[in-house]
């Protein structure tokens, strides 16, 4: 029962001959033909789509067979097909002739019959005058497309099953290379087409105004025609008449413009390409189109721009054209070795005003306005590099190179840089926020940085940080710190270790004054005693100097003397009178009086007119045994400054002289009662003092040089000598640039105390001695 209620199913081609009528083909085709005529002629209304092809074709199925056996299923290919497949006239014609086989007849009739039209159309587009040729052209194309599209829809059939089979070309793109080979590419027509396109670009670019919509429909024919057709037909013939334009343009210009006019037109040439690429050209002619503007208006012409007398690249340095800087910057960059010409004529130009500045004698005879100098040109250029250059670091690196170059050629720059943070940190800052002070110490700071001998910095900068915490002069014991934590950053532990010993000393020194005085309370009505107890290591070393003070201020320092020995072991005190000041009140004529602070020099000189109403240089002299070149400075403050000048002398000069005489003025008047009479010093070293620096930073840096050698021969073992020279060059480049010959000595040193010993076949490999 099971077997029975089974049932094989199978489907069968039709089995029955088809007879076709001989003239179907021929038939067939004049009604598609008549329709093709039909759509070109816009007549399209009257026909009928339905007759000439739908896709939703239907199959008509016959069942035959015994329905208690197998049931036999045919399929017929299209509809209604009587018994005899006759067929009616008004039946699916283009769906019908590819189904029996007369598909090439279709597809050769249809090229033939578009062939025709557009021989007639490139006839028409031919004939129309002036301006109208691109309309028209334009036109045409509009209705080709129009066509095409409602032929290709007749011809859906054929366009999906003959020709991929065919390997043929489809509806679509048939008609678009029939109507490139009989329009586009007609001789007449092909020329003229390229010649007023070019023409039209030409006007636009002189300042008239064209039809961009019109350019850009039939551009996009050109485009739509295949990449080819735009670039041979086109773009090639309109980069090489671009090139042409360009060239003669920058010829003209760079005449008669100076370099930023020159840059404000190429940029507005530039602009105007990119915007007709948006308009009406494809987009892949923007890159090509902006080389050729770049190539003919700013590579051809880059050095003479950068280079054009009182208008170019300098001049727009120094005279701080930031827009025609970012200008040029931003034209450059577009073509090779741009911004690699710009930052070589930059570098030259700051190395060269730069090495001006720091050998110029007359700017090196004021330190701080020196440094400032340095730090304006600093802040000009960074300026110029953020807001015109985009903040390029490789202009940046060039900067600092350069800074760093001229910077060093001045010996005295690290002594100068010291000499303005003094003069900051003296009285500069009063007043200032504390992020303005910040701001000045970071640019210290980046100076410091370029300095080559930092440790020669660092032997100034502790000799006048020493002179400002011992007269109490600086500005923010804050802004002293920062500094130090800045040098600590920047060079390490090492560097600032004595700089802030010196703050421990006097703070220490606080709670021993404050000691001594409580024990011994008896000199509370007397003179005053304030003393700074400094480490020896960690203050710049100074020379003994005796000097006789006044003898109620000598009995009190022996009185702190034996104070302080008895209670520390094992030290020893030596008085530092160059570095001391002093406050006293004096008593001018007319009953002035006023409170004096002076110098320990300035008191011992003064004090002594207590006993005297004039001495001459050399009882002075005699009297406190202060060194010449000093007591000519204290007597220069005392007598020739005015305002200041509590002492009169005879005769009357700027220079002190041993004849001269000295007596007190008692005509000195002032508006305030306390009177601060400073000593005139050279804030230079003089000649000597700077050889006997030099000389104690060379003595300084042996041992460094030698520290480091063991160092490396330590971890290397055995290392030859030119490798030894560069590998203790690089260790302390931070504090000092080595001298090759000074590592050399060094390395003997370190062998004759058998640190370091020679290699025997080889003269200048080393091995370290464990």
């Amino acid at each position: 029962m099971s077997n029975q209620k089974k049932r094989n199913f199978q489907i069968e081609a039709f089995k029955h001959r088809v007879v076709v009528d001989p003239k179907y083909a021929d038939k067939t085709w004049k009604i598609l033909e008549h329709a093709i005529h039909e759509i070109y002629n816009h007549n399209a209304s009257g026909l009928s789509f339905e007759e000439l092809y739908s896709l939703n074709s239907f199959a008509l199925i016959v069942v035959s067979g015994n329905m208690a056996g197998n049931v036999c299923y045919t399929m017929w290919p299209f509809g209604l097909i009587e018994e005899d497949v006759t067929h009616s006239s008004r039946t699916r014609n283009a769906y019908n002739m590819v189904l029996h086989k007369f598909g090439e007849k279709l597809y050769m009739g249809l090229v033939n019959t578009m062939t025709s039209h557009l021989k007639e159309i490139s006839k028409t587009i031919e004939a129309a005058q002036g301006g109208f040729f691109l309309e028209e052209l334009n036109r045409k194309w509009n209705d080709h497309n129009k066509a095409l599209q409602m032929i290709r829809d007749i011809l859906m059939y054929m366009d999906r099953t003959y020709i991929p089979s065919t390997q043929k070309t489809p509806v679509h793109e048939l008609g678009l290379n029939l109507w490139r080979d009989n329009i586009v590419h007609f001789n007449k027509i092909q020329t003229r087409l390229l010649n007023t396109l070019l023409e039209l670009i030409h006007r636009e670019r002189t300042g008239e105004v064209i039809n961009r919509g019109l350019m850009r429909n039939i551009i996009k024919m050109l485009m739509d025609l295949g990449p080819s057709v735009y670039q041979e037909d086109f773009e090639k013939p309109f980069l090489e008449v671009s090139a042409e334009f360009y060239k003669g343009e920058s010829q003209k210009f760079i005449e008669c413009c100076d370099c930023g006019d020159y840059l404000k037109k190429a940029e507005r040439r530039l602009n105007e390409e990119l915007e007709r690429v948006t308009h009406y050209l494809d987009v892949k002619s923007e890159a090509k189109i902006t080389n050729v503007v770049e190539k003919e208006m700013i590579a051809n012409h880059m050095l003479r721009l950068v280079h054009m007398e009182n208008s170019g690249l300098v001049n727009m340095l120094l005279d701080d054209k930031y827009e025609d800087l970012g200008r040029m910057y931003n034209l450059f960059r577009r073509v090779p070795d741009g911004l690699p010409t710009i930052r070589e004529v930059m570098t030259s130009h700051i190395r060269e005003t730069g090495k001006q500045l720091v050998t110029d004698p007359e700017k090196l005879k004021d330190p701080v306005e020196f440094v400032q100098r340095l730090l304006d040109e600093k802040d000009k250029y960074d300026r110029i590099i953020s807001s015109s250059f985009t903040n390029d670091k490789t202009f940046q690196n060039a900067l600092n190179s350069s800074f760093e170059y001229f910077i060093n050629l001045n010996p005295r720059s690290p002594e100068f840089i010291s000499l303005f943070v003094d003069e900051k940190l003296r009285k500069g800052l009063k007043g200032v926020s504390e992020e303005d002070v910040e701001t000045i110490l970071d640019k210290v700071m980046m100076l410091f940085r370029y300095l080559q001998e930092k440790d020669v910095f660092e032997k100034y900068y502790k000799q006048h940080l020493a002179k400002r915490l011992l007269s109490g002069k600086t500005v923010s014991d804050d802004a002293e710190r920062s500094l130090i934590v800045k040098l600590k950053t920047e060079c390490g532990y090492q560097f600032t270790s004595k700089l802030e010993g010196m703050f421990t000393d006097m703070k220490t020194s606080q709670d021993t004054v404050q000691g001594f005085y409580a024990s011994h309370p008896e000199l509370g009505s007397g003179p005053t005693l304030t003393v700074q107890v400094l480490t020896t290591g960690s203050w710049p070393t100074q020379p003994s100097i005796t000097c006789n003070l006044p003898a109620e201020m000598s009995a009190l320092c022996e009185k702190f003397r034996s104070y302080y020995l008895g209670t520390h072991t094992g030290r020893r005190l030596s008085w530092q009178t160059n570095m001391g000041t002093a406050d006293i009140k004096a008593l001018f004529g007319k009953g002035q009086k006023h409170e004096l602070n002076v110098s320990t020099y300035q008191m011992c000189v003064l004090m002594l007119f207590n006993n005297a109403d004039r001495l001459n240089y050399k009882e002075i002299e005699q009297a406190t045994e202060i060194p010449a070149s000093d007591l000519k400075r204290c007597l220069q403050s005392l007598a020739c400054v005015k305002g200041k000048n509590v002492l009169r002398k005879e005769p009357m000069s700027k220079d002190i002289g041993e004849d001269d005489a000295f007596f007190v003025n008692d005509k000195f008047t002032s508006k305030f009662y306390k009177v601060k009479i400073g000593t005139v010093v050279a804030q230079k070293e003089s000649e000597p003092e700077k050889q006997e620096t030099r000389q104690r930073v060379e003595e300084d840096r042996k041992p460094q040089i030698e520290a480091a050698i063991v160092r490396i021969m330590k971890s290397r073992k055995t290392l030859d000598h030119n490798n030894i020279i560069a590998e203790v060059t690089k260790q302390l480049q931070s504090r000092f640039l080595a001298n090759p010959t000074e590592i050399k000595k060094r390395i003997e040193s370190l062998i004759e105390r058998d640190f370091l010993e020679r290699d025997m076949t080889d003269r200048k490999l080393y091995r370290y001695l464990a």
